[in-house]
């Protein structure tokens, strides 16, 4: 991406995603480094266990860590171990599922993550977005909900499959763990994990697929015998074992969610919803305020068809974020 062009829109490289931090170097150059990246929902604080070993990092995985990797996994999400497929990253996963599924027909309650959708038109299925009040009446083949959504952090409970594939995202679910419906994934009904959100490791690139132990054969071999990388199997089964990190980091993510809000309330946002890893704000000058945000080294979300929308994550540093509202 070049620098923006006179006249043109600064918001409009940022749309598609968060997390594009080289775009943003590039378009505001005179910005004060380090950059505040605050475009993603990732834990700003991640887990500091184990890491892949030089003698791991010099040979091929071995498939008994991926199984043993896939076992901690399981343990954590309360499900059997043949239900769960380690993947490079839950985008990995929504992106395999159209394929193996053969689905002609998707709906997908929105706003929402834009992947799900690009991954069914790209494998040739008809995309509907539907508001969540439509998800019991929809004729699709296959339904997609991500739960706690991402952006707004919207709830649903009680989802079920009936006669449809229902695809259940729970990338932010360790934030609203009595949401998960991970542990009765089977039949009809998928359940897509990630790890570096709450894990806040998203550069190690792990997800995982849970469905019944046929799908989730399936879904294992589209990725081969070396699925995830050496640093994906040894972080994430040690994270997962770690069941007093979750523990501990869920209660300090809550209370930091809470301070975010005081200090986007204070600077004149107004809060929509969210997780506890980010939150989601409306101002009248939303796509003006990003742009001096980033002018100031602060990289937020702006969203294509929801323009007064801002979303910020969790910083790392709290008096830097502050120092910058207070400019705006």
């Amino acid at each position: 991406m070049s620098v923006s062009a006179p006249g043109s829109d600064p918001a409009a490289g940022f749309l598609r995603h968060g997390g594009r931090l080289a775009a943003a170097k590039r378009a505001f150059p005179d910005a004060p480094t380090p950059w505040l990246d605050l475009s993603t929902g990732i834990n700003p604080r991640p887990w500091k266990g184990a890491r892949a070993t030089p003698a791991d990092l010099a040979r091929l995985p071995d498939p008994e860590a991926v199984a043993a990797l896939e076992a901690a996994a399981a343990r954590a999400f309360g499900v059997a171990a043949d239900r769960v497929a380690a993947v490079p990253g839950a985008e990995a996963g929504l992106r395999a599922l159209p394929r193996l599924l053969g689905a002609r027909s998707v709906a997908v309650v929105s706003p929402t993550y834009g992947g799900h959708a690009e991954a069914w038109r790209l494998a040739g299925a008809r995309v509907e977005t539907i508001p969540a009040d439509q998800l019991t009446s929809t004729a699709a083949e296959a339904v997609v909900v991500v739960n706690p959504n991402n952006p707004d952090g919207a709830q649903h409970e009680a989802l079920e499959p009936g006669d449809r594939w229902l695809i259940v995202d729970e990338s932010f679910v360790e934030t609203a763990p009595q949401l998960s419906v991970t542990p009765r994934a089977g039949g009809r009904l998928i359940v897509l994990r990630s790890f570096g959100k709450f894990y806040g490791l998203a550069g190690v690139r792990l997800g995982f697929v849970i469905a019944e132990p046929g799908l989730a054969a399936r879904v294992s071999a589209q990725f081969g015998d070396w699925p995830v990388s050496a640093e994906a199997i040894a972080a994430g089964t040690s994270a997962y074992a770690d069941a007093a990190w979750r523990e501990r980091t869920a209660l300090r993510l809550a209370r930091d969610a809470a301070r975010l809000d005081l200090m986007l309330t204070a600077g004149g946002f107004e809060i929509l919803g969210g997780t506890s890893l980010f939150r989601l704000t409306a101002s009248p000058d939303a796509q003006g305020r990003f742009t001096r945000l980033a002018e100031h080294g602060v990289l937020t979300r702006p969203f294509p068809e929801q323009p007064t929308w801002l979303r910020f994550g969790l910083p790392k540093t709290w008096s830097r974020l502050a120092a910058t509202l207070e400019t705006l």
